[in-house]
């Protein structure tokens, strides 16, 4: 088995001039960034379990983990397992009676599971090798221009953050190619970061 890297999510970013979402994981152990194209409505799914913002009736996602407990199946951890022609795989590790099942998933579904379940992230280490970026040093210090922050769940403008800059390391035309879609896309977004909670959380 392939050695893995436990992420967590950094940030889901919004682009202003397109539907277009990017799930940002982070490396616990090194200042890496692992970007994944997601879906509108799977960034929603994620950002909302993150934000523990409680729905009237469950998500797709939480009838999806209803259903694991359901069937005494217990989510043990999410993993991205490969990068195929742009296309990242997911899949869910469960165990049931002893038993380890594994289910085959797009990484957006698996990581908003991830989320609800409170599972690890973990990526192949081929995988983070591969499509992992890294930040300029001083993006910290880095002023954004004025713009509106907004996501699918949303409520008010909120301060953007800025995109991060990223470096791209040194590898072939191919791969340079691919992140500097990243970076061109990436300078366009806005920051769609869960709040930090407070000792004694504000009322939604």
């Amino acid at each position: 088995m392939s050695e893995m890297v436990e992420v967590t999510i950094d940030s889901v970013r919004v682009s202003l001039m397109s539907p277009q979402r990017l799930v940002v994981l982070r490396d616990t152990t090194s200042d890496r960034y692992l970007p994944i194209w997601v879906g509108p409505f799977e960034a929603e799914a994620i950002t909302v379990a993150l934000q523990e913002i409680e729905m009237a009736r469950p998500l797709t996602h939480d009838l999806l983990k209803n259903l694991f407990t359901t069937f005494g199946a217990q989510i043990k951890r999410i993993e991205i397992v490969a990068l195929r022609e742009e296309t990242f795989y997911g899949n869910i590790v469960a165990e049931a009676d002893g038993h380890v099942i594994n289910v085959d998933s797009r990484p957006s579904d698996a990581i908003a599971l991830a989320v609800r379940a409170h599972v690890p992230i973990l990526v192949d280490s081929a995988v983070m090798t591969d499509a992992a970026i890294s930040p300029e040093d001083d993006l910290r210090s880095r002023q954004a221009p004025p713009s509106t922050t907004f996501g699918e769940s949303a409520r008010t403008a909120t301060p953007p953050a800025s995109a991060p800059a990223v470096k791209k390391p040194a590898g072939s035309p191919e791969e340079s190619s691919r992140l500097s879609i990243f970076e061109d896309f990436l300078s366009k977004l806005d920051d769609n970061k869960p709040p930090n909670k407070p000792d004694e959380p504000d009322t939604k």
